[in-house]
């Protein structure tokens, strides 16, 4: 039998990529060398290779880190400013929503990459990209959304959660929308909104949002604002949905200020309920009040992630998408002091998030993704608390940021 060339010949093996960062303290600790071999760490250079050498000049190497929560599409980040009008209600907020779409000339796919990159600029490897699907917007957002994630592949990981801001059950049509961006592949999740206190129909927004996630095996993602038991019930409702589906590891409720004020024994019990349903749940740093009891809800065997939530938006003139800075407002809200209190902070941006979206933590250890950024500082906790300016941001051992600028 003739052989063709590919046949008779043996493979010849691909060369590795090899970049060693000289002089660099993971986790502010002794100088040391970490060679990154084809994207991950190795604890040697492999034989006869030749490697690009970065001289990390004794600054601090941090993961980078993961926004759980944000709502790009949103955005008016970057753009002229925009006076934002009293609102004391969620339906208020909702119409602030639109009025800014309305108000902005630039494409909201603009105004996400934009905003995105930025956000890989300071140090994020990863986002959990909520975007609002209704009648009033149609599937836009989400094309323009997708269309930034597609242009910062390889540096910037986005996931999109098809999210019903404006109601499943009070807005007609919204349905339909969020099964035909899943069906479309433009979504990776499909969300929800206070589906007691805002939609009025508990069983009919869960019924819709779970049904959507079982058809076509996607994750979930639902907002929860409402406190008390308007907020719990929900909650514990998802829950079960979650372990009668099978969905464990696939479900979040983000926000879930009905957690915030509760006692140690109804958090015991709340926290039980989700870690057994494997419901994970991210938190945003928008104040005392709201900030979840992240450390005690961790050590209860509750997934949380870390979240920058609006940016620049209709709710809110503040927000800069950088992760660190958000690690430092919730340090701030919590009023931590003490380092192992700050440090906790910056690994709920780190780790936390990492496993709320499918990614590998990043502890510097043979196999961990070579995805990282390098501060200047004495020491994590000063790093939280100072921020520096001067950023180098690795991803996958490539050097795509300096100086908050990518390339």
């Amino acid at each position: 039998m003739r052989r063709t060339v590919s046949e008779s010949r043996p493979a010849m093996p691909h060369p590795s990529t090899v970049t060693v960062f000289r002089d660099v303290r993971p986790a502010g600790g002794a100088p040391v060398e970490l060679v990154v071999v084809d994207g991950v760490f190795a604890d040697s250079m492999p034989v006869g290779a030749v490697a690009e050498v970065v001289d990390g000049r004794g600054m601090i190497a941090l993961p980078t880190l993961v926004d759980a929560h944000i709502h790009p599409d949103k955005t008016a980040w970057g753009e002229p400013w925009y006076s934002r009008r009293p609102a004391s209600g969620l339906a208020e907020y909702v119409q602030g929503d639109v009025d800014l779409y309305r108000s902005q000339e630039t494409p909201v796919g603009e105004r996400a990459l934009r905003l995105l990159s930025h956000a890989a600029a300071q140090g994020t490897r990863a986002v959990r990209a909520h975007v609002d699907v209704a009648p009033a917007y149609g599937l836009g957002p989400l094309d323009g959304v997708a269309a930034a994630r597609e242009a910062l592949l390889g540096v910037l990981d986005v996931q999109i959660v098809a999210f019903p801001q404006h109601g499943l059950q009070r807005t007609p049509g919204t349905a339909a929308l969020l099964e035909e961006a899943v069906r479309a592949g433009l979504a990776d999740a499909v969300g929800g909104l206070d589906p007691a206190g805002f939609d009025g129909d508990q069983q009919g927004q869960l019924d819709t949002v779970f049904g959507i996630a079982e058809r076509y095996g996607t994750g979930v993602d639902i907002h929860i604002h409402d406190t008390g038991e308007t907020g719990l019930a929900p909650l514990y409702d998802i829950c079960a949905r979650t372990r009668a589906l099978g969905l464990a590891g696939r479900v979040t409720v983000s926000h879930a200020f009905c957690l915030a004020a509760l006692g140690e024994r109804e958090l015991d019990e709340a926290a039980g309920t989700l870690a057994d349903a494997g419901v994970s749940l991210t938190t945003a740093a928008l104040g005392e009040s709201t900030v979840l009891p992240f450390r005690e809800l961790a050590a209860r065997g509750v997934l949380v992630g870390l979240g920058s939530d609006g940016v620049r938006d209709s709710w809110s003139p503040f927000g800069n998408a950088d992760m660190l800075h958000r690690a430092h407002l919730l340090g701030w809200a919590v009023d931590a002091r003490l380092d192992e209190e700050l440090e906790a902070c910056l690994a709920l941006a780190a780790d936390g998030g990492a496993v709320l979206v499918g990614l590998p933590r990043v502890d510097f250890t043979p196999g961990s993704p070579a995805d990282f950024m390098l501060v200047e500082g004495e020491c994590v906790p000063q790093v939280v608390v100072d921020l520096p300016e001067r950023r180098m941001v690795v991803r996958g051992g490539r050097v795509v940021a300096r100086h908050g600028k990518l390339g």
